[in-house]
Protein backbone atom coordinates (compact mmCIF):
# COMPACT_ATOMS: atom_id res chain seq x y z
CA UNK A 1 0.00 0.00 0.00
CA UNK A 2 1.32 3.58 -0.87
CA UNK A 3 0.23 6.78 -0.74
CA UNK A 4 1.82 10.12 -2.40
CA UNK A 5 1.90 13.42 -0.61
CA UNK A 6 2.81 15.96 -3.14
CA UNK A 7 2.57 19.80 -2.85
CA UNK A 8 1.93 23.11 -5.36
CA UNK A 9 1.54 26.56 -4.82
CA UNK A 10 -1.88 28.48 -4.45
CA UNK A 11 -1.51 29.68 -7.95
CA UNK A 12 -4.27 30.01 -10.66
CA UNK A 13 -2.70 27.37 -13.05
CA UNK A 14 -1.79 24.77 -10.12
CA UNK A 15 -5.43 24.98 -8.61
CA UNK A 16 -6.66 24.41 -12.31
CA UNK A 17 -4.49 21.51 -12.64
CA UNK A 18 -5.16 19.71 -8.99
CA UNK A 19 -8.65 20.15 -10.13
CA UNK A 20 -8.21 18.26 -13.67
CA UNK A 21 -6.49 15.69 -12.05
CA UNK A 22 -9.40 15.14 -9.13
CA UNK A 23 -11.75 15.36 -12.56
CA UNK A 24 -9.23 12.46 -14.33
CA UNK A 25 -9.00 10.37 -11.03
CA UNK A 26 -12.59 10.37 -10.37
CA UNK A 27 -13.40 9.11 -14.60
CA UNK A 28 -10.61 6.07 -14.38
CA UNK A 29 -11.12 5.10 -10.58
CA UNK A 30 -7.80 4.10 -10.41
CA UNK A 31 -6.61 7.11 -7.94
CA UNK A 32 -7.75 8.46 -5.20
CA UNK A 33 -7.26 11.88 -4.50
CA UNK A 34 -7.75 13.94 -1.43
CA UNK A 35 -6.71 17.73 0.20
CA UNK A 36 -4.01 16.86 3.28
CA UNK A 37 -4.09 19.66 5.66
CA UNK A 38 -0.74 20.81 7.22
CA UNK A 39 -1.48 23.14 10.04
CA UNK A 40 0.22 26.80 9.76
CA UNK A 41 4.34 26.50 11.66
CA UNK A 42 6.45 29.00 12.56
CA UNK A 43 8.35 29.71 9.42
CA UNK A 44 12.07 31.10 10.93
CA UNK A 45 14.96 32.25 8.75
CA UNK A 46 16.45 30.81 6.08
CA UNK A 47 19.27 29.08 7.44
CA UNK A 48 17.31 27.86 9.83
CA UNK A 49 14.87 26.17 7.30
CA UNK A 50 17.96 24.66 5.35
CA UNK A 51 18.98 23.26 8.31
CA UNK A 52 15.85 21.69 9.68
CA UNK A 53 15.39 20.28 6.01
CA UNK A 54 18.49 18.53 5.90
CA UNK A 55 17.62 17.35 9.78
CA UNK A 56 14.56 15.90 8.34
CA UNK A 57 15.72 14.53 5.44
CA UNK A 58 17.93 12.45 8.04
CA UNK A 59 15.33 11.85 10.11
CA UNK A 60 12.83 10.65 7.70
CA UNK A 61 15.42 7.57 7.08
CA UNK A 62 16.29 6.84 10.48
CA UNK A 63 12.65 6.78 11.69
CA UNK A 64 11.57 4.32 8.53
CA UNK A 65 14.72 2.26 9.47
CA UNK A 66 13.70 1.81 13.13
CA UNK A 67 10.18 1.30 12.16
CA UNK A 68 11.22 -1.21 10.13
CA UNK A 69 13.17 -3.54 13.04
CA UNK A 70 10.60 -2.51 15.25
CA UNK A 71 7.50 -4.11 12.50
CA UNK A 72 10.32 -7.29 11.88
CA UNK A 73 10.46 -7.84 15.76
CA UNK A 74 7.38 -7.70 16.11
CA UNK A 75 6.43 -10.58 13.72
CA UNK A 76 8.98 -13.06 14.77
CA UNK A 77 8.17 -12.48 18.98
CA UNK A 78 4.54 -13.05 17.88
CA UNK A 79 5.67 -16.69 16.12
CA UNK A 80 7.56 -17.19 19.76
CA UNK A 81 4.85 -16.02 21.72
CA UNK A 82 2.11 -18.37 19.86
CA UNK A 83 5.19 -21.18 20.54
CA UNK A 84 5.47 -20.27 24.33
CA UNK A 85 1.55 -20.24 24.73
CA UNK A 86 1.08 -23.79 23.43
CA UNK A 87 0.50 -23.33 20.01
CA UNK A 88 3.26 -25.45 18.86
CA UNK A 89 1.02 -28.44 17.87
CA UNK A 90 -0.88 -25.40 15.57
CA UNK A 91 0.10 -26.40 11.88
CA UNK A 92 2.82 -23.90 10.87
CA UNK A 93 0.29 -22.18 7.71
CA UNK A 94 -2.43 -21.38 10.31
CA UNK A 95 0.07 -19.56 12.69
CA UNK A 96 1.14 -17.64 9.21
CA UNK A 97 -2.25 -16.93 8.62
CA UNK A 98 -3.14 -15.78 12.09
CA UNK A 99 0.05 -13.25 12.16
CA UNK A 100 -1.25 -12.39 8.62
CA UNK A 101 -4.30 -11.33 9.57
CA UNK A 102 -2.90 -8.72 12.43
CA UNK A 103 -0.44 -7.22 10.08
CA UNK A 104 -2.85 -6.81 7.56
CA UNK A 105 -5.40 -5.37 10.35
CA UNK A 106 -2.73 -3.29 11.46
CA UNK A 107 -2.22 -1.97 7.44
CA UNK A 108 -5.68 -0.87 7.21
CA UNK A 109 -5.75 1.04 10.48
CA UNK A 110 -2.02 2.87 9.29
CA UNK A 111 -3.81 3.52 5.72
CA UNK A 112 -6.66 5.04 7.59
CA UNK A 113 -4.57 7.14 9.91
CA UNK A 114 -2.98 8.56 7.34
CA UNK A 115 -6.22 9.65 5.39
CA UNK A 116 -7.63 10.95 8.27
CA UNK A 117 -4.54 13.14 9.59
CA UNK A 118 -4.30 15.11 11.78
CA UNK A 119 -1.65 16.94 13.65
CA UNK A 120 -0.86 16.27 17.01
CA UNK A 121 -0.74 19.22 18.68
CA UNK A 122 -0.25 17.95 22.12
CA UNK A 123 2.83 16.11 21.31
CA UNK A 124 3.76 18.60 18.84
CA UNK A 125 3.07 22.29 19.81
CA UNK A 126 2.46 24.17 16.70
CA UNK A 127 3.84 27.25 18.04
CA UNK A 128 7.30 25.75 18.58
CA UNK A 129 9.63 26.44 15.96
CA UNK A 130 10.64 23.79 13.68
CA UNK A 131 13.74 22.90 14.73
CA UNK A 132 12.50 22.18 18.47
CA UNK A 133 9.46 20.48 16.81
CA UNK A 134 12.26 18.43 15.05
CA UNK A 135 14.27 17.35 18.32
CA UNK A 136 11.35 16.46 19.91
CA UNK A 137 10.61 13.59 17.23
CA UNK A 138 14.38 12.94 16.84
CA UNK A 139 14.48 12.22 20.90
CA UNK A 140 11.48 9.96 20.52
CA UNK A 141 12.42 8.40 17.96
CA UNK A 142 16.05 7.71 19.14
CA UNK A 143 14.37 6.72 22.95
CA UNK A 144 12.47 3.88 21.41
CA UNK A 145 15.52 2.60 19.79
CA UNK A 146 17.43 2.42 22.45
CA UNK A 147 14.57 0.76 24.48
CA UNK A 148 14.29 -1.68 21.26
CA UNK A 149 17.93 -2.75 21.31
CA UNK A 150 17.85 -3.42 24.80
CA UNK A 151 14.58 -5.46 25.26
CA UNK A 152 15.46 -7.22 21.79
CA UNK A 153 19.22 -8.02 23.53
CA UNK A 154 17.02 -9.44 26.77
CA UNK A 155 15.31 -11.47 24.70
CA UNK A 156 17.90 -12.68 22.48
CA UNK A 157 19.56 -13.89 25.29
CA UNK A 158 16.76 -15.92 27.41
CA UNK A 159 16.40 -17.65 23.51
CA UNK A 160 20.26 -18.50 23.51
CA UNK A 161 20.17 -20.03 26.76
CA UNK A 162 17.07 -21.81 26.37
CA UNK A 163 18.03 -23.29 23.30
CA UNK A 164 21.72 -24.01 24.62
CA UNK A 165 19.99 -25.73 26.96
CA UNK A 166 17.44 -27.86 23.69
CA UNK A 167 21.32 -28.75 22.07
CA UNK A 168 22.32 -30.48 24.74
CA UNK A 169 19.07 -32.92 24.84
CA UNK A 170 19.23 -33.55 21.36
CA UNK A 171 21.81 -36.16 19.73
CA UNK A 172 22.99 -39.52 20.24
CA UNK A 173 22.04 -41.27 23.26
CA UNK A 174 26.22 -41.95 23.87
CA UNK A 175 26.45 -37.87 24.81
CA UNK A 176 22.87 -36.05 24.86
CA UNK A 177 21.84 -34.95 28.37
CA UNK A 178 19.51 -37.09 30.73
CA UNK A 179 17.99 -34.55 31.92
CA UNK A 180 14.52 -34.46 30.48
CA UNK A 181 14.71 -38.46 30.12
CA UNK A 182 15.65 -40.24 33.65
CA UNK A 183 13.08 -39.50 36.91
CA UNK A 184 13.28 -39.80 39.77
CA UNK A 185 11.25 -43.15 40.44
CA UNK A 186 13.83 -45.00 38.17
CA UNK A 187 16.96 -45.09 40.31
CA UNK A 188 17.15 -47.20 43.81
CA UNK A 189 18.04 -43.73 45.52
CA UNK A 190 18.99 -44.06 49.56
CA UNK A 191 20.34 -47.31 49.64
CA UNK A 192 23.21 -48.12 51.23
CA UNK A 193 24.08 -50.88 49.36
CA UNK A 194 22.27 -50.65 45.93
CA UNK A 195 22.59 -48.76 43.18
CA UNK A 196 20.89 -47.96 39.74
CA UNK A 197 23.31 -47.76 36.17
CA UNK A 198 22.30 -46.23 33.01
CA UNK A 199 23.09 -48.31 30.16
CA UNK A 200 23.51 -47.10 26.34
CA UNK A 201 22.67 -50.48 24.52
CA UNK A 202 23.22 -50.58 20.53
CA UNK A 203 19.57 -51.67 18.94
CA UNK A 204 21.33 -54.57 17.50
CA UNK A 205 21.85 -55.75 20.74
CA UNK A 206 19.11 -55.71 22.46
CA UNK A 207 18.42 -60.06 22.52
CA UNK A 208 22.22 -59.77 23.51
CA UNK A 209 21.90 -57.19 27.00
CA UNK A 210 19.21 -59.08 28.03
CA UNK A 211 20.76 -62.20 27.83
CA UNK A 212 24.25 -61.19 29.74
CA UNK A 213 23.32 -57.84 32.08
CA UNK A 214 22.49 -60.15 35.08
CA UNK A 215 25.92 -62.14 34.48
CA UNK A 216 28.29 -59.14 34.39
CA UNK A 217 29.49 -59.81 37.86
CA UNK A 218 27.88 -60.53 41.08
CA UNK A 219 25.14 -59.17 43.01
CA UNK A 220 23.14 -57.72 39.91
CA UNK A 221 19.42 -57.58 41.01
CA UNK A 222 17.62 -59.97 38.49
CA UNK A 223 15.13 -58.48 36.17
CA UNK A 224 15.69 -55.29 36.82
CA UNK A 225 16.55 -54.13 33.80
CA UNK A 226 13.93 -51.68 32.26
CA UNK A 227 14.55 -49.55 28.50
CA UNK A 228 14.30 -45.99 29.58
CA UNK A 229 13.77 -44.52 25.59
CA UNK A 230 15.63 -45.27 22.20
CA UNK A 231 16.51 -43.40 19.12
CA UNK A 232 17.37 -45.57 15.75
CA UNK A 233 20.90 -46.47 16.74
CA UNK A 234 20.38 -47.36 20.42
CA UNK A 235 18.46 -47.60 23.51
CA UNK A 236 18.68 -46.73 27.18
CA UNK A 237 18.34 -49.09 30.16
CA UNK A 238 18.60 -49.07 33.78
CA UNK A 239 20.02 -52.18 35.51
CA UNK A 240 19.84 -52.21 39.85
CA UNK A 241 23.11 -53.97 41.38
CA UNK A 242 25.34 -53.59 44.59
CA UNK A 243 27.50 -50.65 44.58
CA UNK A 244 30.55 -52.60 45.32
CA UNK A 245 30.12 -54.44 41.78
CA UNK A 246 29.66 -51.50 40.04
CA UNK A 247 33.57 -51.27 38.73
CA UNK A 248 33.22 -55.29 37.52
CA UNK A 249 29.71 -54.48 35.61
CA UNK A 250 31.08 -51.42 33.65
CA UNK A 251 34.09 -53.38 32.67
CA UNK A 252 32.04 -56.37 31.16
CA UNK A 253 29.63 -54.24 29.61
CA UNK A 254 32.44 -52.47 27.96
CA UNK A 255 33.50 -55.84 26.31
CA UNK A 256 30.01 -55.80 25.04
CA UNK A 257 30.32 -52.77 23.73
CA UNK A 258 27.61 -50.98 26.26
CA UNK A 259 28.13 -47.66 27.84
CA UNK A 260 27.57 -46.83 31.43
CA UNK A 261 26.02 -43.15 31.37
CA UNK A 262 27.19 -41.20 34.36
CA UNK A 263 23.91 -39.10 35.73
CA UNK A 264 23.75 -36.98 38.68
CA UNK A 265 19.96 -36.67 39.74
CA UNK A 266 20.69 -33.82 41.85
CA UNK A 267 22.26 -31.85 39.18
CA UNK A 268 19.71 -33.36 36.61
CA UNK A 269 16.98 -31.74 38.55
CA UNK A 270 18.50 -28.28 38.94
CA UNK A 271 18.92 -28.19 35.50
CA UNK A 272 15.50 -28.84 34.53
CA UNK A 273 14.20 -25.70 37.48
CA UNK A 274 16.59 -23.56 35.47
CA UNK A 275 15.13 -24.88 32.16
CA UNK A 276 11.79 -24.08 33.64
CA UNK A 277 12.75 -21.00 35.15
CA UNK A 278 14.06 -19.79 31.57
CA UNK A 279 10.72 -20.84 29.69
CA UNK A 280 8.23 -18.90 31.94
CA UNK A 281 10.55 -15.89 31.73
CA UNK A 282 10.29 -16.53 28.01
CA UNK A 283 6.49 -16.19 28.48
CA UNK A 284 6.13 -13.22 30.52
CA UNK A 285 8.83 -11.58 27.92
CA UNK A 286 6.93 -12.54 24.86
CA UNK A 287 3.55 -10.67 26.23
CA UNK A 288 5.11 -7.99 27.52
CA UNK A 289 7.86 -7.04 24.94
CA UNK A 290 4.47 -7.86 22.17
CA UNK A 291 2.64 -4.99 23.93
CA UNK A 292 5.40 -2.88 23.54
CA UNK A 293 6.16 -3.47 20.75
CA UNK A 294 2.72 -3.17 19.81
CA UNK A 295 2.34 0.33 21.20
CA UNK A 296 5.74 2.01 19.66
CA UNK A 297 5.34 0.80 16.63
CA UNK A 298 1.94 2.77 16.51
CA UNK A 299 4.23 5.71 18.21
CA UNK A 300 6.97 5.88 15.48
CA UNK A 301 4.66 5.59 12.56
CA UNK A 302 2.32 8.60 14.06
CA UNK A 303 5.96 10.61 14.24
CA UNK A 304 6.89 9.24 10.70
CA UNK A 305 3.86 10.70 9.52
CA UNK A 306 4.59 14.16 11.30
CA UNK A 307 8.17 14.47 9.82
CA UNK A 308 6.44 13.98 6.03
CA UNK A 309 4.32 16.77 7.00
CA UNK A 310 7.18 18.90 8.64
CA UNK A 311 9.18 17.93 5.42
CA UNK A 312 6.21 19.05 3.08
CA UNK A 313 6.19 21.93 4.74
CA UNK A 314 9.68 23.33 5.10
CA UNK A 315 10.37 22.51 1.13
CA UNK A 316 7.28 24.20 -0.13
CA UNK A 317 8.42 27.24 2.18
CA UNK A 318 11.94 26.67 0.31
CA UNK A 319 10.44 25.91 -2.91
CA UNK A 320 7.75 28.41 -3.70
CA UNK A 321 8.61 31.06 -1.16
CA UNK A 322 7.00 33.72 1.35
CA UNK A 323 4.19 34.46 2.63
CA UNK A 324 3.30 30.74 2.86
CA UNK A 325 0.78 29.89 -0.12
CA UNK A 326 0.75 25.63 -0.77
CA UNK A 327 -1.73 23.26 -0.70
CA UNK A 328 -0.63 19.25 0.06
CA UNK A 329 -2.67 16.63 -1.79
CA UNK A 330 -2.57 12.68 -0.40
CA UNK A 331 -3.05 10.81 -3.19
CA UNK A 332 -3.40 6.51 -3.52
CA UNK A 333 -2.43 5.50 -6.93
CA UNK A 334 -3.58 1.94 -8.08
CA UNK A 335 -0.48 -0.50 -8.54
CA UNK A 336 -1.01 -0.47 -12.59
CA UNK A 337 -1.21 3.03 -12.97
CA UNK A 338 1.94 4.73 -11.01
CA UNK A 339 4.12 5.41 -14.02
CA UNK A 340 0.81 7.34 -16.06
CA UNK A 341 0.10 9.02 -12.82
CA UNK A 342 3.43 10.40 -12.74
CA UNK A 343 3.09 11.29 -16.39
CA UNK A 344 -0.04 12.97 -15.67
CA UNK A 345 1.85 15.15 -12.67
CA UNK A 346 4.54 15.75 -15.05
CA UNK A 347 2.28 17.66 -17.57
CA UNK A 348 0.05 19.47 -15.64
CA UNK A 349 2.52 20.72 -13.26
CA UNK A 350 5.16 21.10 -15.72
CA UNK A 351 4.80 24.89 -15.62
CA UNK A 352 7.00 24.57 -12.15
CA UNK A 353 9.99 23.23 -13.80
CA UNK A 354 12.42 25.24 -14.57
CA UNK A 355 13.19 22.72 -16.92
CA UNK A 356 9.68 23.36 -18.63
CA UNK A 357 11.33 26.56 -20.74
CA UNK A 358 13.85 24.40 -22.22
CA UNK A 359 11.06 22.14 -23.60
CA UNK A 360 12.25 19.17 -21.37
CA UNK A 361 9.91 16.64 -19.95
CA UNK A 362 9.59 16.65 -15.99
CA UNK A 363 11.45 13.42 -15.18
CA UNK A 364 12.94 12.15 -11.70
CA UNK A 365 16.50 13.72 -11.20
CA UNK A 366 18.67 12.09 -8.47
CA UNK A 367 19.90 14.65 -6.29
CA UNK A 368 21.62 14.54 -3.09
CA UNK A 369 19.33 14.73 0.09
CA UNK A 370 21.37 14.23 2.95
CA UNK A 371 19.87 10.72 3.34
CA UNK A 372 21.79 7.39 2.62
CA UNK A 373 19.79 7.08 -0.35
CA UNK A 374 18.61 9.63 -2.99
CA UNK A 375 15.51 11.55 -3.91
CA UNK A 376 14.05 11.63 -7.24
CA UNK A 377 13.16 15.63 -8.13
CA UNK A 378 9.83 16.11 -9.61
CA UNK A 379 8.90 20.00 -10.19
CA UNK A 380 5.98 19.54 -7.37
CA UNK A 381 7.50 18.55 -4.46
CA UNK A 382 6.39 14.65 -3.64
CA UNK A 383 7.15 12.51 -0.63
CA UNK A 384 6.33 8.40 -1.07
CA UNK A 385 4.84 7.37 2.06
CA UNK A 386 4.99 3.05 1.40
CA UNK A 387 3.33 0.97 3.93
CA UNK A 388 4.68 -1.89 3.64
CA UNK A 389 6.77 -2.24 6.81
CA UNK A 390 5.19 -4.84 8.53
CA UNK A 391 6.01 -8.33 6.78
CA UNK A 392 5.79 -11.40 8.86
CA UNK A 393 7.00 -14.11 6.39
Amino acid sequence: MEFWLISVPLDKVSCQSLEKLKRVSAKTDQTTSSRFHIPELKVGTLDVLLEVSDDLSRLDSYTEGVMRQTSQCLAEVMEDSMLVNGEHRTHQKDRHATQKSYFQTIQVDLATYVTRFQWDRAKYPTAQPLKTLTDIISKQVSQVDTELKSRRAAYSQVNASIQSFERKTEGSLQTRALTNIVKRKDLVLNSEYLTTLLVVVPRTAYALWEKTYESMSKFVVPRSSRKLIEDVNAGIFTVTLFKNVTAEFKTNAKKHKFTVREYNLDEGEKQMQEMNRLTLNKKELCRTFVCWLKVNFSEIFVAWIHIKVLRTFVESVLRYGLPVSFQAILLQPGKKNRKQLRQQLGSLFKHLDPAAVTGKPDVGLDIPDGSSGQQEYFSYIFYPIKIHLVDPS
